[in-house]
């Protein structure tokens, strides 16, 4: 990934000034397995697995990746990745930028359509990315759009939408003005975040991402059945401007939350796609039959830091190094991940060549010595005798259930603690973990964009990806001033800096940076899984 992402910047900056057409023939993945292809009924079939139920099908709302990989393929922004990584023209057939780098003006295409047959306009984009900064929608991805003049002051309260500098020209040309020039703003807004919305449709009926019937979208498939916690289907949209490139009929995503049953129906031929299952996992990988992609994101816990005991930052260190992190790679998930030892991924490089992880170094390490000292400092500092309970609470899954067992383990080894576990359905696991209610919990980051700053910005005070009440002044000023920084050198070393300051209070334990790992039927070409971004089926195919 290093060699990627730096070459993906360098050549992104290219691309803003260019804005040239990329191709539109996607990269090829294939594994040792045949299913059923559907070819019987004359249809193409791809058969996947979404995890879980889409948190919501509204874009500024549905801000993971059990929403994502959906709304990726159900809709469509300005700009999409191609198989690259790169964001080409989509919706936008193309843009200007202005000299100072601030002001872009988008094109949309005449044929660009939604399901439903209306034209897509460019007040439709206006009208979402109003209502993602509206601080009613209370969007968690509300804050990629700071990066829009008047976008941060909207969403905090403190201005208005006219303040917004996002407005229509006409029905097919939209104006957007940056508060700085950002050389990673085309693949910001390739996220779902910022798709279109019918807002005839929306107003008409402001549920109209909840059903398959009520569902209007402009991507390059539609949503033609949804029963709830059970499954989902796509069907081709003949109405997309580019629906001749769309090889599948249907695309069948299945919710199954366990990857031995997601494993088993990739056996029997319910599934194209699998996970590898941490007891099959080195037969799997001896076998060759493995594939192996880059991901940036990483696997990580958050302390609730105005819960007992974790106000204190010396018991939250403590619990931070009682964790192996080797370990749990080696012998839990054993899918080849990097253990994290800070929260960057590997594979984003400064202009002076060299990787964000390596350069700013381990900033948490297992050590149970260190540990155990730490954590009677802390409880001499609160006047603990005893510590006060705690539990941690993971969102359902096999995989969660099993590093939380390993981490009890090691937290009853090293510091001599019991720990208790609970778990709980995703929704109502990411309602109470964004509400605060947790003391300890699992969590993930999966980047929106390549850039490190991406990863940092999360920890602001109150920002909506904090979910932890962590408050530092001095982290907050360095991420604001990297965030308005144009001197990519300073921009970098204000964020080596944010990264330890983080560290020094640990508010979170890493665990590892995801990496993609899994089977594919050999029948299936061209899915494409963005290292940063989302499963691509647009180009897909199965022979």
């Amino acid at each position: 990934m290093k060699k990627l992402l730096s070459l993906l910047m360098a050549a992104m900056l290219v691309f803003i000034l260019a804005a040239c057409t990329a191709s539109n023939n996607a990269g090829t993945d294939t594994n040792e397995n045949t299913n059923n292809n559907d070819n019987a009924s004359g249809e193409k079939v791809l058969r996947l697995n979404n995890g879980s139920e889409p948190t919501s099908l509204d874009p500024p709302i549905g801000f993971d990746s059990y929403s994502w990989n959906a709304l990726n393929n159900l809709m469509e922004g300005l700009t999409r990745l191609n198989d690259e990584h790169l964001p080409q023209e989509a919706t936008a057939e193309k843009w200007d930028v202005s000299e100072d780098g601030k002001t872009y003006t988008f094109y949309i295409r005449d044929n660009a359509t939604w399901s439903n047959g209306d034209d897509v306009t460019a007040g439709d984009f206006e009208f979402a990315w109003k209502r993602l900064l509206n601080p009613e929608t209370a969007s968690p991805a509300a804050f990629l759009g700071y990066f829009i003049e008047g976008g941060e002051a909207y969403n905090n309260g403190e201005g208005s939408a006219d303040d917004v500098q996002v407005k229509a020209l006409d029905d097919k040309t939209l104006e957007v003005t940056l508060v700085a020039p950002q050389t990673y703003f085309l693949s910001v807004i390739t996220n779902p975040a910022f798709f279109p919305i019918n807002e005839k449709v929306a107003t008409e009926n402001p549920e109209w991402f909840a059903e398959a019937d009520s569902f209007v979208g402009n991507g390059p498939f539609n949503l033609a059945e949804w029963e709830h916690e059970s499954h989902f289907v796509m069907a081709k949209n003949d109405q997309y401007w580019d629906a001749d490139t769309v090889k599948l009929d249907k695309v069948h995503w299945a919710i199954v939350n366990d990857t031995n049953t997601e494993y088993q129906m990739y056996q029997a031929g319910d599934l194209d796609t699998s996970g590898v299952p941490a007891d099959a996992s080195e037969a799997l990988f001896a076998e060759g039959k493995v594939n192996i992609g880059e991901q940036a994101g990483t696997y990580f816990f958050r302390f609730g830091v105005d819960k007992e005991p974790f106000q204190n930052a010396n018991i939250r260190k403590a619990f931070a190094m009682a964790v192996n992190q080797q370990d749990i790679v080696d012998y839990v998930t054993k899918r080849g991940e990097e253990a994290a030892t800070g929260f960057v991924s590997s594979g984003f490089t400064d202009p002076s060549g060299k990787d964000f992880r390596e350069t700013n170094g381990d900033l948490v390490t297992f050590n149970a010595e260190e540990a155990k000292a730490l954590l009677e400092k802390g409880m001499e500092e609160e006047g603990y005798e005893t510590l006060p309970e705690v539990t941690l609470t993971y969102n359902t899954s096999d995989e969660h259930k099993r590093i939380a067992e390993t981490m009890q383990q090691m937290f009853k080894d090293n510091l001599g603690v019991d720990v208790k576990l609970a778990n709980m359905e995703w929704n109502v696991f990411l309602d109470m973990q964004t509400a605060l209610e947790f003391q300890f919990s699992r969590s993930s980051f999966l980047a929106d964009y390549a850039d490190p700053i991406n990863f940092l910005e999360n920890f602001q005070t109150g920002h909506s990806m904090n979910r932890t009440g962590w408050s530092n002044s001095k982290y907050d000023e360095l991420i604001q001033s990297a965030l308005n920084e144009t001197d990519e050198t300073a921009r970098y070393e204000q964020m080596y800096e944010a990264e330890k300051v983080l560290f020094e209070d640990m508010p979170i334990i890493p665990l590892y940076f995801y990496n993609h790992v899994y089977l594919q039927n050999e029948a299936v070409k061209g899915i494409v899984r963005h290292p940063v971004g989302y499963i691509e089926l647009k180009w897909a195919d199965k022979e």
